[in-house]
């Protein structure tokens, strides 16, 4: 049984450490704030997951103890992380940062055009 909780524990920490090592690459090498943002709150959020869902299981499975702090972190990273990064780039696009050439549509533009005119109204 020790043999079985040892791998999935590794397991799941090796997908974190993927994870976060995806999310180095996608950083460093990405083009833009939007792309950049996207590798940084998406990838991250897994990487840093797996290895906290890897230790809780390892505490809980060979140590014995159950760490609720761990399980509230989980949670609270898995609800903030994705909402910070959408937040960050939805600021960057208010504040007039430019996507690369690349980028094929605009789908905001639109919606932020809308949202003004209401405003105005």
């Amino acid at each position: 049984m020790i043999l079985i909780a040892n791998i999935i524990i590794a397991l799941f920490i090796i997908v974190g450490v993927f994870f976060t090592v995806v999310t180095v690459v996608g950083v460093l090498r990405l083009p833009d704030v939007y792309t950049r943002a996207h590798a940084a709150s998406k990838s991250a959020t897994l990487g840093v997951l797996g290895i906290l869902i890897g230790v809780f299981l390892h505490f809980w499975w060979i140590k014995g103890h159950f760490s609720v702090q761990l399980l509230l972190g989980s949670v609270f990273l898995f609800i903030t992380s994705p909402v910070g990064g959408h937040l960050m780039s939805r600021a960057a696009y208010m504040s007039g940062v430019k996507p690369t050439e690349l980028t094929v549509g605009d789908d905001l533009q639109e919606a932020i055009g809308e949202q003004k005119s209401h405003e105005k109204e």
